[in-house]
Formats: C-alpha cells, structure tokens, sequence
C-alpha cells in the first residue's frame, strides 16, 4: 500500500538542496528510495527558505510535495509540535502513513513515535549517510496521551470561571475529564448550579447528559429534595400529559384513580427531562405554563396545581434549529435555554480519552466482581491503543460498552490487541471513501465535484427553507446572487 509520507522540514534537507551538503538529504533520499502518495512537509522556517526547497524537491521525484507553515516558539517546544503535527495529520486524507525521523530536531522525532504507538499509527523510517534509508522497528508499546494543554497555563476564561466557586462537590469529581474542552463545561455547570433557573444540556448520544443533570442537581441548594428523570422519548404520545402532569380520575379510560404527575413526584427538587425534542407540541404548550406559571393542570381537571420544581432538559438535537424550522416551540426554547451547557463528543475531548478508559475498567472490575469466576481485568497497551485509535461515535456509552465486551469474551487477565478489535463495532460512514477513490483507471472529477456540489446546496436550501440569502451564509458563499450561480450550474 502506497503511503504519505509526513515529515518535518530539517536544516539538513535545506543545505542539500543549495548543494552545500553531500547527498540528497534525508527527505529527497526517501522520496527516492520509497514510493510514496504523497509527501507532506511541515516546516517552521520562513517561506523564504522552505518554499524553494519544496520547489526543489518537485523538481527530483514525481510525488505530489504539500507544504504546511507551521509557527513555532522553539523547536523543542513538544507542545507547540505535537499541536502541529497532529493538525497536519488530521488534515490529510490518506490510507496509510509513514513518519520520517531524521529531518528535524530530536523532539520532533520523539513526537512522531509518541503519534505512531497512540492515535495516529504509522511506520516509521530514518536515513544516514552510511546506511541510507531504512525502516525503523520499536520493540515496545507505548499506551499515553500526549496532552500538550497540560503544559500550558490555564486560560484566563477558565481562570475567572472557576474563581468563585465554592469546593468541588463529590458528584462532579465523578465527571471523568481533565481536557480543557470538559474542564470549561464542568465549571459553567458548577456555577449554575448554585442557581435554580432552568438547564438546557445540549450533546451527542452518550456523552453523559444525564450525569450532568444529577451532578448540578446535587451540587444545588435542592440536593436534598427530589431528582426525577425522565425519558421523554420513551412515553407514548398519548400519555405524555398525564405522565409529566398527572391525572384525576375518570379523566379517561383506565384513570381509576387521581394520580401525581412527575412534576409533583418533584416537587421541591429536580425534574430532569431527557431528549425534550422528542415532545408533542400538545405537551410542549403545558409544560411553557409550569415554566411561567410555576403551575400544572391535570388532565382531566381545570384546576392548576402549583409546582416548584427546577427544570433541567436535555437534548441530542440543536434545539435552536429545531425551534427555527418549526419542530420545537421557540418560546419554550427560550424559556429552557436560560442557561445551555453543551457537552463535547468524545473525539473532541483531547486528553480525557485514557483517563476514562482506566476509569471505565476498574467500573467494569467492580460491577462484575459477584459474577461467578471473574477476575479482574487489566487493558494492555496495545488494546489501549486500539481504543485510542477508535473514533466513539457513541461516545462514553460505546465506549463503556466495548470495554464490557472486552472483559466478557477474554478469559485472560491482561486485554490483548485482538480483544479489542474483536469488541470495537465498525460504524459505516455515508459516502465514505470520497477523498480516497481509486485514481489508477481514471475518475471523473467534474461528476465527484457535481455530487459534493448538488448535495450541500440541496441541504442549505433546505434548511434556510428556499431563503437563498440564508443558504448563502450556511455555505460561506459572499451572496445569494454566487449561490444562484451555484444553482444553475449543478441543476439544483
């Protein structure tokens, strides 16, 4: 399989194609020993003296040559490389990878095999005068995190978030996290907290909604009182109101008799509403009156009940969205949204990843300690890199999952590599495979561009409902007259 190839620009590489070193250097001579895809440069030189390199190089090997700028304070800074390195890697769309150790400085190096035994794997290769170039073997594994936000100072924003709070409370140290991403969602929580105004927890199907709601719940001045959850997706339409208000009796078929709603149950405390999107507009009109009114209405009488009771929703949708095209009632959104925390996906919590897997193992340990000829599990570090590597479009849920899996199949103590490949579930992606088609027998880029073209304008005009000003803006085209334009030439 043919590979790109990433490596960073090295002083070396620069005086060998000035003619003032012998040989090629290290990234020429790679270009020359290897067939690669691609070859992707990351220099923190100034153009002035990275741009005729890479002229240079195109000018000795077939290979597209990508150079990426990259501005260092020093280049020993691990943080500011691994930053650097890893945007790159994310950027490109390539099957298959091979880092280059010996252009660059030793941290540079170390970087590169840090990514290629964690989330980014990859061969591995350096050069010399003597020996040329030559495949690089790591007899180990390597099961960490890099995280360069440890190594800086905290932001001034989560500084002045967490300067008024009171001590951490036991339910919010069970948040697993110590990225920046969850750290700043965590104090917002903390301080909301204290309040009893209504929360709104935006995020992803299992990043942990519920958790949040009970740990603000708790770290509350209603922590003694009631938390009553409920899936709102879960009841049957028409029993909806009768659930979330109650009833008297004879209200209907079966009302035998009256019957507390989950708003009186929570009376005093929390009521937790979860996947609120999911409520009939029937429902949502009622629930707008407990918001304003602190009051509920049976079904079946006429008589409001007062209720005083903190409201936190939670939702998997962008509820704003919803309310925009009609979906969702704009005033109960607004009514809701008084203060919204949205919860990161796991593929965005950079350095909570390995902390939660370690966490997630020893629940796991715990739960199943009863169960008849359990022994503990440990992950090693294979496996862990295996579950790094993992995109989690699940999030923590499928992540605690897997992990379940993993404990349960292996009758070892120690999780190997194939156990977690054989727990991890392969997600299909739609259109996959757009970047990467196979270009030996020819393709047809106008029909590709067509196919991207068509489908994004088709959704822009539907989402900003025919506003062609709006889907202008959706798809940062500068006007509605560029996105006729657009229009016209793709037949949409």
């Amino acid at each position: 399989m043919r590979t790109t190839l990433f490596c960073w620009l090295g002083r070396t590489d620069i005086r060998a194609s000035l003619g003032q070193e012998d040989g090629l250097g290290p990234i020429a001579s790679a270009a020359k020993a290897y067939d690669f895809a691609e070859i992707r440069i990351i220099s923190n030189y100034t153009p002035e003296e990275s741009e005729p390199y890479t002229a240079w190089l195109k000018s000795m090997t077939p290979t597209p040559v990508v150079l990426a700028h990259k501005t260092l304070t020093s280049p020993t800074n691990f943080a500011e490389i691994y930053c650097a390195a890893k945007e790159e890697l994310e950027q490109a769309a390539t099957t298959g990878r091979t880092y280059h150790l010996s252009p660059g400085t030793p941290a540079m190096a170390a970087v590169w095999i840090i990514l290629s035994k964690t989330t980014f794997p990859a061969t591995l290769i350096e050069s010399s005068r003597e020996q040329g170039v030559k495949p690089v073997s790591l007899p180990f594994e390597l099961a960490a995190e890099f995280i360069p936000t440890f190594l800086k100072q905290p932001d001034s924003t989560l500084k002045k978030l967490s300067a008024t709070l009171p001590p951490v409370t036991p339910e919010f140290q069970d948040i697993i996290h110590c990225g920046e991403s969850m750290q700043r969602v965590v104090l917002q929580a903390r301080k909301v907290a204290l309040r009893s105004v209504p929360v709104l927890i935006e995020g992803e199907s299992g990043t942990g909604k519920e958790l949040f709601a009970r740990a603000i719940h708790s770290g509350g001045p209603r922590e003694s009182q009631p938390f009553i959850a409920v899936n709102c997706g879960a009841i049957p339409s028409e029993l909806v109101e009768s659930e979330l208000f109650g009833h008297i009796k004879g209200a209907f078929t079966g009302a035998a008799k009256d019957r507390k709603g989950h708003f009186e149950e929570a009376e005093g405390g929390t009521i937790f509403l979860d996947e609120i999107g999911e409520l009939p507009k029937a429902a949502q009109v009622k629930l707008l009156r407990v918001l304003q009114e602190g009051e509920v209405v049976k079904v079946g009488s006429s008589h409001p009940v007062k209720v005083n009771v903190r409201i936190i929703a939670a939702t998997n949708r962008d509820l704003l969205i919803e309310a925009t095209e009609g979906r969702f009632r704009s005033d109960l959104f607004y009514r809701l949204a008084v203060t919204i925390l949205k919860l990161p996906p796991l593929r965005q919590r950079e350095g909570d990843l390995s902390l939660l897997i370690d966490s997630l193992m020893e629940q796991v340990n715990k739960d199943s300690v009863l169960e008849p000829g359990y022994k503990d599990k440990k992950i090693s570090a294979s496996a862990k890199n295996i579950l790094l590597q993992h995109a989690w479009p699940g999030n923590v849920r499928e992540l605690l999952n897997t992990i379940r899996r993993m404990a349960i199949w292996s009758e070892d103590e120690v999780l190997t590599k194939q156990d977690a490949q054989d727990a991890i579930i392969q997600h299909p992606v739609a259109n996959q495979g757009i970047l990467s088609r196979p270009i030996d027998n020819g393709i047809d880029l106008p029909e590709i561009m067509k196919e991207v073209g068509s489908h994004y304008l088709e959704r822009a005009m539907t989402a900003a409902n025919g506003n062609k000003t709006k889907a202008a803006k959706l798809l940062g085209l500068p006007s509605y007259q560029t996105l006729t334009n657009w229009l016209k030439k793709y037949n949409t």
